[in-house]
């Protein structure tokens, strides 16, 4: 699950900054919640053309996603001040732990992929593990996940990085904080 706040290009990055500094660890213990990674994307900063905050979100249960946008548990704090914003969530394809597991995230990385019309899903999303197996044995990554967007049939690409990587395509991110109470009961591999 993702949501991005696209912000005026003068806005302010420290007042995000200073939000996910005195707010983050709040969901440090939330149940059902794998991972939270709170992004962000400076103007100017490693290519970005926007101010952005964009946590990325991956869920244990689907109990605590419901707990987080309706049942009162962070997500009216977004609503109260920012407005409501639109929601991306996806279906889980796969999970990979990579060698810099043991490490704190510094940079993530998302990327969309279409999956073009007249092609099997089955045979693209195949692949798209195949390729998730490797990019989360590449040195640096410390996890990586594959989604699906059936909807717009679109992959996802979102892989957390120890530091920031030489070379990614996709959005570039600068990790602010990792909630991960429940990041060891993630399934790896396919989630089928």
């Amino acid at each position: 699950m993702q949501y991005e706040i696209t912000l005026p290009a003068d806005y302010d990055m420290k007042i995000i900054r200073e939000r996910v500094a005195t707010r983050g660890r709040a969901m440090d213990g939330f149940g059902g919640l794998g991972l939270k990674a709170f992004l962000m994307r400076e103007r100017g900063v490693g290519g970005s053309p926007v101010n952005q905050y964009a946590p990325f979100y991956l869920w244990d249960s689907v109990d605590g996603m419901n707990r987080f946008l309706w049942g009162g548990g962070g997500f009216r704090g977004i609503v109260d001040d920012f407005g409501r914003p639109g929601v991306r969530h996806w279906t889980g394809a796969g999970f990979e732990r990579g060698p810099a597991y043991g490490a704190t995230p510094r940079a993530a990385t998302r990327r969309t992929e279409p999956i073009a019309v007249g092609v099997d899903p089955a045979g693209v999303v195949e692949s798209a593990l195949e390729e998730l197996g490797r990019r989360a044995r590449t040195e640096g990554v410390h996890a990586a996940a594959l989604a699906v967007d059936p909807g717009r049939w679109e992959l996802v690409h979102f892989t957390l990085w120890a530091d920031w990587p030489a070379a990614a395509d996709g959005d570039r991110y600068e990790v602010l904080h990792v909630s991960a109470p429940h990041l060891h009961d993630l399934a790896r591999g396919r989630q089928w």
